[in-house]
């Protein structure tokens, strides 16, 4: 179900995220996001007292906003995101120059309806948050999220199958026009020094080769994912003598998206965002269960 508003969504476009899974949160409201950053930029405000993310000779002001991204759901009973944004003013610069934005975040939840059926009342379901900025800020966002509703935040990492998924189910996406090569990237285990092995290839072959082994449109399995890689992995042998299956799938890139086996993503199509997320929060609601 594609329902985001490109124009209210573009901006988490082409950005590089990080992802986190998020236990439910206690006693969470929509109703005091202006309250909740009133209390998050004096937390911030206190922690930067202590030598973090300190200039010397000028004085900083951290701005905090939160507000509510009601376009990224998957189904009625999808809390609505969450965005939290901390912009930076600095008192020695003119007034009217604005406020420069050094850090963002979100928390979601697009389709998570197994989790969010059995939830407490007072619990609130927002399993996938990414951030895109300073890991110094979000350590800090984090921490006085986990204080103030008692949650727990954990770096969710993208295996090589779930990575292998990805590879296919985006390979089959139209897009309207796309010339990027779809790219695959390996890591050579057992090395004295690291060795990764990039693997392009062009998506109008990649996804001739998808049709082929997709016996029913709309559906995937295990078996057609394995099939399509294991035919990727024997055109590549027959070309370099290598065996990819002897190496780690670590980072996909695609028209539709890139990901990387460390939790770093970057959406590239407004109108597959909600898929994508879909995927993540499946990915996260796992990590919590």
């Amino acid at each position: 179900q594609e329902n985001a508003d490109p124009q209210r969504t573009a901006f988490l476009l082409r950005k590089q995220w990080t992802l986190y899974s998020v236990t439910p949160l206690y006693r969470f409201s929509n109703a005091h996001l202006r309250d909740y950053a009133r209390l998050l930029s004096a937390f911030i405000a206190a922690e930067q007292q202590k030598g973090l993310a300190v200039e010397v000779g000028v004085e900083l002001d951290t701005k905090v906003a939160l507000s509510s991204l009601p376009d990224l759901k998957g189904s009625d009973q999808d809390q609505a995101a969450i965005l939290v944004q901390l912009s930076l003013r600095s008192s020695a610069s003119p007034k009217n120059s604005g406020e420069k934005l050094i850090w963002s975040g979100w928390f979601c939840c697009v389709s998570g309806d197994d989790l969010s059926e059995n939830m407490p009342e007072d619990f609130t379901c927002l399993p996938l948050f990414l951030a895109n900025g300073a890991e110094s800020y979000t350590s800090i966002v984090g921490s006085w999220f986990q204080k103030t509703f008692d949650c727990c935040f954990r770096r969710l990492a993208i295996s090589p199958l779930i990575l292998s998924w990805m590879a296919a189910m985006w390979t089959g996406c139209q897009v309207d026009k796309t010339e990027s090569a779809m790219e695959l990237v390996f890591s050579v285990p057992h090395l004295p020094q690291p060795l990764d092995i990039s693997y392009a290839i062009h998506p109008e072959d990649a996804k001739a080769l998808w049709d082929t082994v997709q016996k029913t449109p709309g559906e995937i399995t295990q078996e057609e994912v394995d099939v399509f890689m294991d035919c990727l992995y024997s055109h590549f042998h027959r070309h370099f003598k290598i065996h990819l299956s002897a190496t780690k799938l670590v980072k996909v890139s695609t028209a539709i998206a890139s990901a990387h086996c460390d939790g770093i993503i970057k959406f590239l199509q407004s109108q597959y965002l909600t898929g994508v997320l879909m995927l993540l929060t499946e990915l996260a609601i796992s990590q919590i269960e």
